[in-house]
C-alpha cells in the first residue's frame, strides 16, 4: 500500500526524521530524541506537522441550523466571529463518529477541523445528513485538491512569540486573542494564514493553516527561528499528560462519550435536538474517565490493561498509557466503574502482576505545571 504524504514530507526527510505508517500516512515519529522534543514543548517551543488532519468548510444560509443538528455541542455558543468550539459528532446510537473543532467565521461560513483517519468518513456523513435534512449547505474538504490547506501546530510557552517573529502581521492580529479563537492574516509571505489559538499539548500556542504549497516554506522558516520539530511520539505523551482524548483509542464508534470524559462537549441542557441525543440520554453515564498514576515498579501502563477495583464486580480498562517525561512516572487514561473516587487505589493487571495505581483528576500536566501528586 502506498502511504499518503503531507506537503511537509520532504522537509521531514531532510531533517532525518524517523518515519512511520500512521493510519496510512507517512509521518515523523521523532527527529532523534522524543524526550527532547517533549521537553521542548513543555519548556520552550516545538512544532508538529498536522497537515494529515482535514479542514472542512461548510457554507450556506442554513449552515448554523445544519450544525445545530449535526454536532453534540451547541454552535449557538458561537456568536462572535472567530470563536471556536470543541465538539463530538455522534451517530444515531449515541457513539462518537469523531471529535472536532468548529470555527465560526460568519453566518454563512463555519470551518471544521476533523481527524486524519476519520476525514473521509466524516465528510460522507456530513453530506448524508445534508441530504437527509435538506439543508442545502456546501461541504468542501480542504485537505486535497487545488484549494488544499496544510496545518502546522506551534506549541509551548514561547510559541506565540516565535510565530509573531516569523509571520509578519500575526502579532497585531492575535496578541489579544484568547484561547479557542481564530484570526486570518492576509498577504503574509506565506499567503493568507489562518491562526487559531488551539492545540493538543496542554501548552499555549497556535495551529496555523496555510495553502498546502506554502507549508514547507513556513515550516523551514519556523525551523530557522529555532522552533524544534517534534513528531508523533512527543505529541502522544504531551496530549496524554494533558488528559486529552485520542480518537480511535480513548473513544470511537463503540464508546459512549459520557463514559469517555466528554460530557463537557455535549449540550443536553437546551431543547435543541441533535443526532444521537435521544440514544445518549437513554444510555446515561455508565463509567468514569479518570487518570491513573502507577505506584509500584515493574511495568508501564498501556492501553487495554484491566483495572481492578476493590469491592466491585466491575472492572475498568486503560485506554491510553505511557511513561510521563514530565512527571517521571507511568500514567494512564482509563474508564473505571462509577463510584471510584479521586485518591482511591486500584490495581492494574500488567502481564502476571497486579500493580497498585492511584486515581487522579485529569489533567496531569497543564502549562508546564504538574497538577497531581
Amino acid at each position: 500500500m502506498t502511504l499518503k504524504a503531507t506537503p511537509l514530507n520532504a522537509a521531514h526527510r531532510a531533517l532525518n526524521a524517523r518515519m512511520v505508517d500512521f493510519g496510512g500516512w507517512d509521518m515523523p515519529v521523532n527527529y532523534g530524541s522524543q524526550i527532547e522534543e517533549h521537553h521542548a514543548v513543555r519548556t520552550d517551543v516545538g512544532m508538529f506537522d498536522v497537515a494529515h488532519m482535514c479542514v472542512v468548510d461548510i457554507k450556506g444560509d442554513n449552515t448554523r441550523a445544519f450544525l445545530r443538528g449535526l454536532l453534540a455541542n451547541n454552535v449557538d455558543k458561537l456568536q462572535v466571529s472567530g470563536k471556536a468550539l470543541y465538539s463530538c459528532m455522534l451517530n444515531p446510537q449515541g457513539f462518537v463518529i469523531d471529535d472536532l473543532i468548529v470555527y465560526f467565521i460568519n453566518e454563512s461560513w463555519f470551518r471544521l477541523v476533523v481527524n486524519a483517519g476519520t476525514a473521509e468518513k466524516d465528510v460522507a456523513w456530513m453530506q448524508a445528513q445534508n441530504t437527509a435534512t435538506g439543508s442545502g449547505v456546501t461541504i468542501t474538504q480542504r485537505r486535497d485538491g487545488a484549494n488544499a490547506m496544510a496545518l502546522i501546530a506551534v506549541q509551548g510557552p514561547n510559541a506565540r512569540a516565535k510565530v509573531w517573529e516569523v509571520i509578519a502581521g500575526s502579532q497585531d492580529a492575535t496578541a489579544d486573542m484568547k484561547p479557542f479563537n481564530v484570526a486570518f492574516v492576509p498577504n503574509t509571505i506565506f499567503g493568507e494564514a489562518m491562526i487559531a489559538r488551539t492545540g493538543y499539548t496542554g501548552e499555549d500556542g497556535f495551529e496555523i493553516g496555510v495553502a498546502a504549497e506554502q507549508a514547507e516554506a513556513l515550516w523551514n522558516a519556523l525551523n530557522a527561528a529555532s522552533v524544534k520539530p517534534a513528531g508523533l511520539g512527543a505529541r502522544d505523551t504531551l496530549r496524554l499528560e494533558a488528559g486529552m482524548n485520542l480518537y480511535g483509542q480513548d473513544m470511537d464508534e463503540t464508546v459512549n462519550p459520557l463514559d469517555a470524559g466528554l460530557a463537557w462537549t455535549i449540550d443536553l441542557v437546551s431543547e435543541r435536538d441533535f443526532v444521537g441525543k435521544a440514544a445518549l440520554q437513554a444510555m446515561g453515564q455508565n463509567a468514569q474517565f479518570v487518570g491513573l498514576i502507577l505506584r509500584e515498579k515493574g511495568g508501564v501502563l498501556r492501553a487495554h490493561q484491566k483495572v481492578i477495583v476493590a469491592g466491585s464486580e466491575q472492572t475498568g480498562e486503560i485506554t491510553s498509557g505511557t511513561f510521563s517525561p514530565t512527571m517521571q512516572q507511568a500514567i494512564a487514561l482509563a474508564r473505571v466503574p462509577n463510584g471510584v473516587a479521586v485518591g482511591d487505589t486500584v490495581h492494574v493487571e500488567i502481564r502476571d502482576k497486579k500493580l497498585a495505581a492511584t486515581v487522579v483528576k485529569l489533567p496531569f500536566v497543564r502549562n508546564g505545571k504538574i497538577l497531581v501528586a
